[in-house]
């Protein structure tokens, strides 16, 4: 989810049904309907900045159809799975999260802290302006290894994370099950790749640690976003990140070298926290994994908006031949993808 405003003027909730949320949860008087702009960037759920007499805030409702362009569809009940994440990493690292205000399970509606542009950058936005930052990316690497090594401990969340169908959906599915039967001769790996992140289950996940999704707030990162959330296997929060520095480096002009750096400062900072199993072990699931999320981003059900046809080509031949090469180490895997 992109914190960007549409362009238009302010207009008042779509539906009753969510005017309805606001005067519930004391967030509206009763005869208040608010004033309600849509956000946009975000392809599977509906938010918006809503501004009444109580404060201004957002409200996010999960879609069933996501808004791409192929058939993509996922059980809307992420929404209080992002809701009890959030839940969870605000006790963990307080503000490294929106606050959340209230949540409605039936209406499949939740409401969170407003976060201003203004003192809130995207670190998409950062990074696409070349404003690369090695030291954020190392705040980013240790947030979120410090919420896998702090939830592995947690012996309650298996069982309230336990969101394997919607994981497969969100993530499984569309990245790397759709990008083997787009590669029939790399299938077979790829598909190993899929079944190991399947069966690993040893932290709470966020399952889409993006740029897009992080912001760079006045004390550290902020993580948006997390719908997916699923106890499950940490490389992929580690690869998911790592793969967009990797890819930016291809399109930010006059920045690979700082990306390359970034990368290796949030790997060594999440490195740095990792307690609950081998770091060798999780880095080499990583490794594997990385390439292969390269590849989904040109041929899986989500590709990079940003890269042109010759970018989409290069990096095409650069993850199908790292998929086929199986590194073992993430600063491998940066090499091969990365054409150095």
């Amino acid at each position: 989810m992109e914190w960007r405003i549409r362009p238009g003027p302010t207009v008042t909730a779509p539906e009753p049904d969510l005017i309805e949320f606001l005067r519930d949860y004391g967030l509206a008087e009763p005869d208040e309907t608010g004033d309600w702009v849509p956000l946009a960037g975000g392809v599977s759920s509906d938010i918006w900045r809503v501004k009444t007499q109580a404060g201004t805030f957002c409200v996010k409702r999960a879609l069933a159809r996501l808004k791409v362009a192929t058939d993509w569809t996922a059980p809307v009940g992420r929404n209080a799975v992002e809701w009890a994440y959030m839940e969870v990493v605000s006790a963990i690292a307080p503000g490294a999260v929106p606050r959340p205000i209230a949540h409605d399970r039936a209406r499949g509606l939740f409401a969170m802290a407003w976060l201003a542009p203004e003192h809130y950058a995207l670190w998409k936005t950062e990074l696409m302006a070349s404003r690369v930052d090695p030291d954020f990316a190392g705040d980013v690497g240790a947030l979120v290894g410090r919420i896998h090594s702090v939830t592995a401990r947690n012996r309650t969340l298996p069982a309230g994370f336990a969101t394997n169908e919607s994981f497969e959906a969100l993530r499984i599915e569309p990245y790397l099950r759709t990008t083997a039967r787009a590669h029939p001769d790399l299938a077979a790996i790829i598909e190993g790749i899929a079944a190991t992140t399947a069966a690993t289950h040893e932290v709470l996940v966020h399952g889409d640690v993006s740029p897009k999704n992080i912001l760079c707030g006045p004390e550290g990162p902020v993580l948006l976003d997390a719908e997916c959330a699923w106890f499950g296997d940490p490389a992929f929060d580690l690869a998911f990140c790592l793969n967009h520095l990797v890819i930016k480096a291809r399109v930010v002009q006059g920045a690979a070298g700082l990306l390359a750096t970034a990368f290796n400062m949030l790997a060594s900072a999440y490195f740095a926290r990792i307690d609950w199993e081998p770091a060798d072990n999780l880095e080499f699931r990583a490794a594997k994994l990385l390439p292969a999320l390269a590849l989904a981003r040109v041929d899986g059900k989500s590709p990079v908006e940003y890269l042109n046809e010759e970018q989409r080509d290069t990096l095409r031949a650069a993850a199908r031949s790292a998929v086929a090469l199986q590194p073992t180490t993430l600063e491998r895997a940066r090499v091969l993808l990365s054409g150095e």
